[in-house]
């Protein structure tokens, strides 16, 4: 533990008030909003100290979501998804409500069940200009939109590619009933038309794309 030139003193860790949960600097939290009517906010501690009479308070880095950033909330984006933002803030350490865990995105399109407490990210976001990192994304399907992972997808057997269902005129349902599929573009005029899947029925979350796919500039207005 040590002490500042403030008299303010660096904490190894905090235990969440009234539970045995213990944050340290590195975890994820959900912080209390002031309005009721606001979902919690969440943030990564950097770092947690207290002041010389022994109020607790954290150094926090926010995450904001999507409805929060500039361009606002787009097709693509997940219900879970957060930006980490260059917003860095002292908060009370009473003001946090609970653990929670932000994802990468590759790590969160690998889970087999979604908790609440579960967040992904796959963009650094900076609130003073609404730049992103990356600024490119891989995008799929006819509508050349980036994977959005609350979105069943289906790959073409034929360039690999993959599609939402609602833009190859399937349902989800018949989706999820087929073993092949090939998109308009490799299907054979020869061939009556079916509409068949491959599974699996997600894009892999690593960002690896191939020749056929392509990159998309972020648009942040």
């Amino acid at each position: 533990m040590a002490k500042t030139k403030t008299g303010k003193r660096d904490l190894d860790s905090y235990t969440i008030e009234g539970t045995n949960k213990v944050v340290r600097a590195g975890d994820c939290v959900l912080m209390r909003p002031s309005d009721n009517g606001t979902p919690s906010y969440v943030a990564r501690i950097e770092g947690v100290e207290a002041d010389v009479r022994s109020n607790v308070k954290v150094r926090v880095r926010w995450y904001y979501r999507p409805e929060e950033s500039v361009g606002g909330r787009r097709q693509f984006h997940g219900s879970k998804e957060l930006f980490l933002s260059d917003h860095y803030d002292v908060q009370s350490a009473h003001t946090i409500e609970g653990k929670c865990t932000v994802h990468s995105f590759k790590n969160y399109t690998k889970l087999k069940n979604v908790e609440p407490d579960d967040y992904f990210c796959r963009f650094e976001y900076k609130a003073s200009t609404g730049a992103f990192t990356p600024d490119r994304v891989a995008v799929y399907c006819k509508c050349e939109m980036p994977y959005n992972p609350d979105d069943l997808m289906v790959q073409c057997e034929g360039c690999n590619d993959w599609f939402h269902p609602s833009c190859m005129g399937m349902t989800i349902e018949e989706a999820k009933k087929s073993e092949h599929f090939k998109c308009s573009d490799c299907f054979s005029v020869n061939n009556a038309k079916k509409f068949d899947v491959s599974f699996p029925l997600s894009p892999p979350g690593d960002g690896k794309v191939d020749s056929k796919r392509r990159k998309k500039t972020y648009q942040s207005g």
